[in-house]
């Protein structure tokens, strides 16, 4: 899988540009920024084991009009193009005393880029 940003193809840089944006602070305050980011058939396997779909994740995370001050850094960010319209990335995250690998499946659609599917998975440094 590539490791560089000059093996990534638009399609996966396009992916990651999306998923950065859904991290932003100011986006997961905006019900209709970080929801233009979501497929309408969105599904979630959560870090917590909740399975969200579009409306409830959307209802959840943009329920604080605080961004808040703890800001979520990724790392590892890989990606591979698997069709013409269908990316997967893998990352982990770091953010408020929590670390999970997470990994996201994005589809071009007429609207863009949105994610399809997300599942997060919490680990510690003693698990790696």
């Amino acid at each position: 899988m590539p490791d560089s940003a000059s093996d990534r193809t638009p399609a996966v840089e396009a992916a990651i540009e999306a998923e950065l944006r859904l991290l932003d602070p100011d986006v997961r305050v905006s019900p209709e920024l970080f929801g233009a980011l979501l497929h309408p058939e969105f599904t979630e396997f959560g870090a917590s084991g909740t399975r969200w779909d579009r409306a409830s994740i959307v209802r959840v995370l943009t329920a604080s009009k605080d961004p808040g001050t703890a800001p979520v850094t990724t790392s590892r960010m890989r990606g591979v193009q698997l069709a013409d319209d269908l990316v997967h990335l893998t990352f982990d995250t770091a953010g408020g005393g929590r670390r999970a690998h997470r990994s996201s499946l994005w589809r071009r659609t007429d609207n863009g880029w949105q994610l399809w599917f997300h599942q997060a998975t919490p680990f510690s440094d003693a698990a790696e």
